[in-house]
C-alpha cells in the first residue's frame, strides 16, 4: 500500500522538471521552414554561428516534391547581370570548402557552352559579363564550332561562348551532404512536419502537425509553398509556381554525349523554337541519356503538381533536338518533374518581412537558384542575425514589387 501512496507524489515531483525540459527542447534561436537547398544551407550557416537551429520539412526526406531534388544542376558564372557573376565567385569557393569538409565530390568541371543569335541581347549581355569580369572563356564561331563540339550543330547567324570553369553539381548528393553537416554541428531536422501556423512577435511561434516551437527568428525557405507560409504572416508575394518537365533523351550511339567525350553543359539563350532558354547537361545520371530541358513550364498548384499535363515544352525540345543534336533520338526516354517558383523579374527574394524584422524570406529562385545555395544560406543567416549582408541585396528586396505585394490580414 505504501508504494501505491508514494507513487503520485513521486510523479508530481518530477512534473515541473519535465515541463521545463519539454519547453527548452521546443525553443530555438532560429527555425528554418523548408529543407531544400536554400533552407539547408541557411540552417548550416546558423549552426556554424552557434545558434540553436531547427530545420522543418513537410515531407519525409529525401523527397522529389519540390525544387531541390534530382541528380544534377549546372553551375556557372555566365549571367546577364554582374551581381550574379560576383556572387558565383564565392559560391565556387564555398562548394569546394563543403567538398573538403565532408570528403565528398560535389562538382565536375565540364564547361558551359552558351549559344545565341549574334545580334541577340541576352547572348551579348552574357558574353560581355564574362569578358568584363575576366572569367576564363572561349568564343566559337560558325566556322570553328564543329572542330570543338562535333556532336552539335550551330545554326547560321549564331555565335557561342564557353564559360570554361562551369560544370555539373551533383544535386541530391549536395543536399544530403549539407544536411549531414548541419546535423554534425548539432542542428535538428524534423521532417514530415507540416507548418500549420506562424504567429509573429518578439518570439515567433511556429505550429506544425506534430508540435509547437518558438524561436527568436524564423527563416521561410518553402519553395513553391512560400506564399502558403507567408499567408500566416499577412503577406503575399507575386510568385508563380510552374511545373517543369525534366527530359532525358537517348543517344543513338552510347557515349557520344558523355562528359568523357568532352561534351559540355549548354544553354541556348533563344532559338527558332522559343524565346526561353533551352539547357542541357552531358549524359551522366542515366547511362546513354542526355538531360535537356526547356527553362519554363505551365502554372500549377504545388499540392497537385501532376494534374498539370501540358507537354508543349516537349514539342519545342523535339524540334530543337532534331535540328541541333542529330546524335539523339528526338523522343524523350524519361520525363521527370520539378517546380520553379518565379518572380516577375526572375530575380530572387532575399529580405526581411516588411512588418516583422525577425521573419526572413528566401523565395522566388526562378529555376536558377540551386548553385547559389552556399551564398544564399550565408545571406539569409546574416539577415536572421541582424548583420550587415555580405552583398548588396537591393535587386532582391520585396519593395521592388510594391503594387504586386498584397496584405492578407
Amino acid at each position: 500500500m505504501s508504494q501505491t501512496q508514494d507513487c503520485p507524489h513521486e510523479v508530481c515531483s518530477t512534473l515541473p522538471l519535465l515541463t521545463v525540459q519539454m519547453s527548452t527542447e521546443r525553443e530555438y534561436d532560429c527555425i528554418v521552414i523548408g529543407a531544400g537547398v536554400q533552407g539547408s544551407f541557411t540552417a548550416y550557416q546558423l549552426a556554424k554561428n552557434n545558434k540553436k537551429t531547427l530545420l522543418l520539412e513537410q515531407f519525409v526526406l529525401p523527397h522529389t516534391r519540390g525544387s531541390s531534388h534530382g541528380q544534377t544542376r549546372i553551375i556557372r558564372k555566365a549571367y546577364t547581370q554582374d551581381f550574379y557573376t560576383h556572387m558565383m565567385e564565392e559560391c565556387y569557393v564555398l562548394w569546394a570548402q563543403l567538398e573538403r569538409e565532408a570528403g565528398v565530390k560535389l562538382y565536375r568541371q565540364t564547361g558551359l557552352l552558351v549559344m545565341g543569335p549574334e545580334n541577340s541581347n541576352n547572348y551579348q549581355l552574357i558574353r560581355n559579363t564574362l569578358q568584363r569580369n575576366k572569367i576564363p572563356m572561349m568564343t566559337l564561331t560558325h566556322d570553328n564550332f564543329s572542330q570543338h563540339i562535333p556532336q552539335m550543330k550551330l545554326a547560321k547567324g549564331y555565335e557561342a561562348v564557353v564559360d570554361i570553369t562551369a560544370g555539373v553539381l551533383y544535386a541530391d548528393r549536395a543536399l544530403s551532404t549539407i544536411q549531414g553537416q548541419f546535423q554534425r554541428l548539432g542542428g535538428i531536422i524534423k521532417d514530415k512536419e507540416m507548418v500549420t501556423d506562424i504567429k509573429p512577435g518578439p518570439v515567433v511561434t511556429v505550429s506544425t502537425n506534430a508540435g509547437v516551437y518558438r524561436a527568436k527568428s524564423v527563416v521561410i525557405t518553402a519553395g513553391p509553398w512560400a506564399n502558403k507560409m507567408l499567408a500566416h504572416t499577412g503577406l503575399q508575394l507575386p510568385l508563380e509556381v510552374v511545373k517543369i518537365n525534366v527530359c532525358y533523351w537517348k543517344e543513338k550511339v552510347p557515349g557520344t554525349y558523355n562528359v568523357k567525350q568532352r561534351f559540355p553543359c549548354f544553354i541556348l539563350t533563344e532559338g527558332e523554337e522559343s524565346n526561353e532558354d533551352i539547357y542541357g547537361l552531358p549524359s551522366n545520371e542515366y547511362p546513354g541519356l542526355v538531360k535537356i530541358c526547356y527553362h519554363m513550364g505551365s502554372k500549377t498548384n504545388p499540392d497537385q503538381r501532376d494534374m498539370q499535363t501540358d507537354r508543349s515544352d516537349i514539342d519545342i525540345l523535339q524540334c530543337f533536338i532534331h535540328r541541333c543534336l542529330p546524335g539523339l533520338i528526338p523522343e524523350p526516354a524519361v520525363v521527370e518533374h520539378c517546380m520553379y517558383t518565379l518572380t516577375p523579374d526572375r530575380h530572387f527574394v532575399l529580405d526581411c518581412h516588411p512588418n516583422y524584422r525577425n521573419i526572413v524570406i528566401g523565395a522566388g529562385f526562378s529555376g536558377h537558384g540551386f548553385k547559389f545555395g552556399p551564398v544564399i544560406g550565408k545571406l539569409l543567416c546574416e539577415l536572421s542575425l541582424g548583420q550587415e549582408p555580405s552583398y548588396d541585396l537591393s535587386p532582391f528586396q520585396i519593395r521592388r514589387f510594391q503594387a504586386q505585394t498584397k496584405s492578407v490580414l
